[in-house]
């Protein structure tokens, strides 16, 4: 009797211990991302580093994984790493990624200037690589 006693009084406290482990807590935890390495770093080291990647970037996927953590950030990548890009893009033979790259820089510039300043500071690559720009594509 004195064991059955013991043994439901311990099934009772460990019971109580897990109710209190499993109560929240409101300790606030600190999110560390991947992107959190480049938090202190330039325009220009960041424009370096992009360049670096796309022009070592061997196939189709490297590309467009390069192409959404640069699209990530919030700026808009400069002419040096659109032009790095955009011959990342042909060298692997994906003409639509080549297009949809200028899709991109419309959407995070902030005014038509802006990109018709980068079409025009690209033109000459565009020319030479035979990319037109979705406007050019779609005139109807």
């Amino acid at each position: 009797m004195n064991r059955r006693i013991i043994s439901s009084a311990l099934r009772a406290r460990s019971i109580a211990a897990l109710r209190r482990a499993a109560a929240p807590t409101f300790a606030t935890n600190v999110r560390f991302s991947s992107s959190d390495a480049h938090a202190q770093e330039s325009f220009e080291a960041f424009s370096e580093r992009y360049v670096a990647f796309f022009q070592g970037a061997q196939d189709l996927f490297e590309v467009q994984r390069g192409l959404n953590n640069c699209f990530a950030h919030d700026l808009v990548p400069s002419p040096s790493v659109i032009e790095a890009a955009v011959r990342a893009a042909r060298r692997v033979n994906d003409y639509a990624t080549a297009v949809r790259i200028f899709e991109g820089v419309k959407e995070k510039v902030e005014n038509k200037q802006q990109y018709q300043a980068y079409l025009e500071e690209l033109k000459p690559v565009r020319e030479e690589l035979g990319i037109d720009v979705k406007e050019e594509l779609y005139t109807s």
